[in-house]
């Protein structure tokens, strides 16, 4: 197995994580794979333009889905928008028949990897690449709630002017409108942050967790009313989770991860902490939840099982 990671799209998603990757030197080739193959092409070309910057030497170019048979990491970021008139449902329905395509064509070729979803609704999806690929469900992971637990960070971060990389907090649940931040949990350092708000006073108060909250959930909205689409932390998240994978790291991450009677919730994927190492999915970490956050991801959960329940699958 070759240190390959094929990307299947090449939109804005798609692209800022081969950037990313490239700007990092996260591996060592890097294949993109689309259905406008000679996008594909433009793109490889323009990123290889970057090379003589780059940390590492590195082998990018345009492929095809022969190319995943000896690659470690298959990342899909292919899918379609919303149509105007168009119901959520409706939408589910051609990304699930997008995602049965596009996994079926790359199993045909042997692939034997793991697989990381990021198209949205990202943990339906991932349920979708698990069921259609056959494989075992801790080499099919979703990019999860990795990138709103950064966001959460990051306003923390901005509230007591601590470093980001200092605060460990996870927005768990759907990546979507059920998702709800894991305050128990939130450190600061090794202080736990209801510590660090009665000792800040005048910084942050416990009112203002719901604004942090509310800020998080929001900002995809606020990005995308501005510039149209969000990309640049969800490429930069993927690269987190590919070195994790890459470097064997044992890493904790908040990823879309499946879920067999953890939390009492069986049959499922969806944002909670886990350990990723080069074999996928270690096991996941089990957090002691308070009652109000049990409660919200029961409801998370359910909001998922009724859409996987709705979609038509082949």
């Amino acid at each position: 197995m070759k240190n390959r990671v094929v990307i299947v799209g090449t939109g804005f998603v798609g692209m800022s994580y081969a950037y990313a990757l490239l700007n990092q030197g996260t591996l060592e080739e890097i294949i993109l794979v689309d259905i406008d193959s000679r996008k594909a092409e433009g793109e490889a070309m323009d990123l290889n333009h970057g090379l003589a910057f780059a940390p590492r030497k590195m082998l990018i170019r345009s492929g095809t889905y022969e190319d995943c048979k000896d690659a470690k990491l298959v990342v899909i970021t292919a899918g379609v928008n919303q149509k105007d008139g168009e119901t959520r449902i409706d939408l589910l329905n051609r990304n699930a028949k997008i995602m049965q395509s596009v996994v079926k064509e790359i199993m045909k070729h042997g692939f034997n990897g793991i697989f990381l979803v990021a198209t949205n609704p990202v943990d339906i999806l991932t349920y979708i690449v698990w069921k259609s690929s056959g494989l075992p469900s801790n080499r099919v992971i979703g990019s999860g709630t990795s990138l709103d637990t950064a966001r959460l960070r990051y306003e923390i971060s901005q509230y007591i002017n601590i470093d980001v990389r200092n605060i460990h907090a996870y927005i768990l649940g759907e990546h979507g409108d059920s998702e709800f931040v894991c305050w128990s949990n939130a450190f600061v350092g090794v202080k736990p942050l209801k510590d660090v708000i009665d000792s800040m006073p005048a910084q942050i108060k416990f009112s203002d967790l719901d604004k942090i909250y509310l800020d998080v959930k929001n900002s995809a909205y606020e990005i995308i009313q501005r510039k149209r689409a969000t990309y640049y932390g969800i490429g930069m998240a993927l690269v987190r989770i590919t070195k994790a994978i890459f470097n064997n790291e044992n890493r904790i991450l908040p990823i879309s991860v499946f879920n067999d009677d953890d939390y009492d919730i069986d049959n499922l994927y969806i944002g909670l902490p886990a350990v990723l190492n080069e074999n996928g999915v270690d096991h996941v970490v089990k957090l002691n939840l308070n009652d109000e956050e049990l409660k919200s991801l029961k409801k998370s959960s359910s909001i998922l099982k009724h859409s996987i329940d709705s979609i038509t699958l082949e």
